[in-house]
């Protein structure tokens, strides 16, 4: 959290781009300026040349799924007789940074730059919701409250379907099971329905620790109670959404361990549902 506040300033103007007027960022400035607008988590690029025409830059997807890469088109306009080669220049906007920069310093050499660098975001979210915990022996399939924290990862990209999760969750016990656990875990998301409004994930969750306490009853007066903890690899399987109600904040749903490669479940059907909040940090 506290390095998610570290964020670059940059400056800002309102630029007026074919009747749309727009608050632009200055990512470059030279000879050619690189600017960009942000929002909804997605950059649009724009382009000012020293006559200060700006031009918008795309990547219009097919209907194949490939892009067109019309952006490569502009940059080679303005960059004729540069020596530029941007064939290899990516439609991002650290790679587009790095382009810019190595025009404006008049650098002949051949841009070769083809990775994206990766600028992580983060969002935490809050749930609550009931289990049965399907992967612990439950004969009288009991529900229980549990309530958990998540803190999420994700590439700063629009077209990024994929994030990565840390998790904490809490387990009450009830008269009808005798058992509470804490779990942290860490695994894998993967957004298969992505749109602007909201978007379906699978979960895979590859690890966690777990603490727990179980009673058993051993009498008609004595019970025993056993604590113990446990590191699982069992590669958990489950999905979720996200419900955008603004920019910036979501309300979630999930279904979770609906199924594990490692671990039998107890012959119930696994129920673990949960609603919550997440925002982005």
């Amino acid at each position: 959290i506290f390095i998610s506040c570290f964020l670059s300033v940059e400056a800002q103007a309102t630029y007026t781009i074919n009747e749309e007027t727009l608050q632009l960022d200055m990512l470059v400035e030279g000879e050619l300026d690189l600017l960009s607008y942000h929002i909804n988590d997605s950059y649009r690029f724009f382009i000012k040349d020293k006559n200060d025409v700006i031009q918008e830059l795309l990547n219009t997807k097919n209907p194949d799924g490939s892009y067109s890469r019309e952006y490569l088109t502009i940059l080679n306009a303005l960059t004729e007789g540069s020596n530029m080669d941007t064939t290899e220049v990516s439609f991002g906007r650290y790679s587009l940074k790095q382009f810019i920069k190595a025009y404006n310093s008049n650098d002949s050499g051949r841009f070769a730059y083809t990775d994206e660098r990766v600028r992580a975001n983060t969002r935490l979210g809050f749930y609550g919701g009931m289990t049965n915990h399907p992967f612990i022996q439950n004969t009288k399939d009991a529900k229980t409250p549990f309530f958990g924290a998540e803190l999420e990862f994700y590439r700063d990209n629009s077209e990024s379907r994929h994030a990565g999760f840390f998790n904490i969750e809490h387990a009450l016990n009830t008269n009808n099971i005798n058992y509470t656990s804490t779990q942290l875990g860490l695994g894998y998301r993967y957004r298969f329905i992505y749109k602007s409004g909201f978007n379906i994930y699978g979960n895979l969750k590859f690890a966690t620790y777990t603490f727990s306490k179980q009673t058993f009853e051993m009498g008609l007066v004595i019970t025993e109670d056993v604590t113990y903890s446990t590191f699982r690899v069992p590669f958990i399987f489950g999905l979720g959404s996200d419900i955008k109600i603004s920019e910036h904040h979501f309300i979630t749903l999930s279904y979770n361990e609906i199924a594990s490669i490692f671990i039998d479940n107890n012959g119930n059907f696994p129920v673990d549902f949960a609603v919550g909040y997440k925002f982005k940090l």
